[in-house]
C-alpha cells in the first residue's frame, strides 16, 4: 500500500488538486473485502460560487449539495439521470463548495483496448467499483472503504474543456478537465 492522501491534501486550491490527482490510486473497498485499486486518468475542477457548471453557483445550497459546502477530504456522490453515481472529492476549506469529479481510471492489469475502457467515464468508473450515494458526505479514509494513495509515477497531464457543461456559458470553455495525455482510457 502506497501513502495514504491526508485530510488536508484535499484543502488546496481545486484546480491544483485536479491536476495533481492524475496518477493517483482511487481504493475502494469492496463489500467482502476486496479492495479494488485503479490509476486515476482524468478529472474535472469544479469552483463553487463562481463557476457556473458547479452545482452552488451564486451561492446555492440545497440538501443534496450541502456536503460540498464541508471541508477538503469529503466525499459528494450524486445520481444523475436516475442511473449514473458521479463521484466528486471535495477540496478547499469549509464554506468554499469547491470539488474535484473523477471521470476516468484504469486497473494496472490493463492489457487491451477493451481493459483500459472498463473505467472510461464517470459513470463507468463508479458502477465498476461499486461507488454509490452510500459514501456521500463521509470522509476519504480506509475507514470510510474509499481513499487516494499517492501516485508512484508522473504522467504527462493536458488541460482541456469540461465535458457535458454546455449550459455554464463561458465557464463551458475554461480548461479545468486535466487528462493524462494520450491515455487508452480517456473518456472521450
Amino acid at each position: 500500500m502506497s501513502e495514504i492522501l491526508p485530510f488536508t491534501w484535499f484543502q488546496r486550491d481545486t484546480s491544483t488538486v485536479a491536476e495533481q490527482l492524475i496518477g493517483c490510486q482511487l481504493c475502494v473497498r469492496q463489500d467482502n473485502g476486496e479492495i479494488l485499486r485503479c490509476t486515476i486518468t482524468e478529472t474535472e475542477a469544479y469552483l463553487g460560487i463562481r463557476d457556473k457548471a458547479s452545482h452552488n453557483y451564486g451561492g446555492r445550497r440545497t440538501p443534496r449539495t450541502e456536503v460540498m459546502y464541508s471541508a477538503g477530504g469529503h466525499i459528494y456522490v450524486y445520481l444523475i439521470y436516475g442511473m449514473y453515481h458521479m463521484l466528486n472529492l471535495i477540496t478547499q476549506t469549509e464554506h468554499e463548495p469547491e470539488g474535484v469529479m473523477l471521470r476516468a481510471a484504469f486497473f494496472e492489469d490493463s492489457v487491451s483496448k477493451l481493459d483500459f475502457k472498463r473505467l472510461s467515464g464517470p459513470g463507468k468508473l463508479t458502477r465498476q467499483l461499486g461507488i454509490t450515494e452510500r459514501f456521500k458526505g463521509k470522509m476519504l479514509g480506509v475507514e470510510t472503504g474509499l481513499w487516494i494513495e499517492n501516485k508512484k509515477i508522473q504522467p504527462e497531464i493536458v488541460r482541456k474543456k469540461r465535458i457535458g457543461v454546455d449550459y455554464a456559458e463561458e465557464a463551458k470553455d475554461w480548461l479545468e478537465r486535466y487528462c493524462w495525455k494520450d491515455h487508452p482510457s480517456l473518456s472521450r
